[in-house]
């Protein structure tokens, strides 16, 4: 049995399903070294467009394995903390669009895997929270900082204190999430989204992914600046050219990433 299981269609949305369902999908050393694998191989392939992430059975990813963060000291769980960070940051920073399709639990580094994809939807079904504290620790792979800057400071402190779960509807009232759908929908729909950001000019695509998550952090003069270029190397694409001409000539536009 694979730890996670992979497909990649004919428009080149690459699935990656989390495949420990005994487990709630855990995220084991093993099954973090295997999505490394997984994402690296996709980044450098350029037949894989998008990615989207779910679950088998009726967690999304239930979080860290627990045995191993039992084992953990302070120096190993620095080491585990980094590389789950490490492992999310490669999703994060891919460069092709990603979406968690949350079909259920989502707790731990489960909502800390899903906020690392580009964007989020959740069936009916799907809970988040970070009950790390119940343990005695805090979120490890991100949870504390992207949470933050998802659904403000506020809401951040509430889910990682409290320890408590939403359910879907909170979630997208919060903006962790940016639809609800019923489950046998969810990866349908999915689907369908990244479609749609898939028919728009590719190079587009990736300068807005890169000037808002490189922009984020930075003065908002300097992020300007950044954006400000990525809009001038977008202007000298020959997409550039057919997006314009498309929308003048009132056709659609046929873009090829150059």
């Amino acid at each position: 049995m694979n730890l996670i299981e992979q497909e990649l269609d004919s428009q080149g949305i690459l699935l990656l399903t989390l495949n420990r369902p005994d487990k709630l999908n855990a995220l084991s050393t093993e099954v973090l070294t295997t999505l490394a694998k997984l994402l690296t191989a996709a980044k450098n392939n350029p037949k894989v467009k998008a990615i989207m992430i779910t679950g088998n059975g009726k967690a999304f990813c239930a979080g860290a394995d627990i045995n191993r963060l039992a084992e953990c000291t302070a120096q190993t769980g620095y080491e585990f903390s980094c590389y789950g960070q490490e492992v999310f940051r490669l999703l994060e920073t891919i460069g092709k669009p990603s979406l968690a399709a949350v079909n259920g639990f989502a707790f731990g580094g489960g909502c800390e895997l899903a906020i690392s994809a580009t964007f989020r939807i959740a069936s009916t079904k799907a809970q988040f929270g970070q009950p790390e504290v119940k343990l005695g620790v805090i979120p490890g792979y991100g949870g504390t900082q992207r949470l933050a800057r998802l659904i403000g400071k506020g809401r951040a402190l509430d889910l990682c204190l409290t320890a408590r779960f939403i359910n879907a509807e909170t979630a997208l009232q919060w903006g962790l999430v940016s639809e609800v759908v019923e489950p046998e929908a969810l990866l349908a729909h999915g689907k369908t989204m990244l479609q749609g950001i898939l028919s728009m000019a590719p190079l587009a695509v990736a300068g807005v992914m890169e000037a808002i998550d490189h922009g984020y952090d930075l003065s908002l003069t300097d992020a300007l600046h950044l954006e400000a270029i990525h809009f001038a190397k977008a202007c000298a694409t020959e997409d550039k050219q057919e997006g314009v001409s498309a929308f003048l000539g009132k056709r659609v536009a046929q873009f090829k990433g150059i």
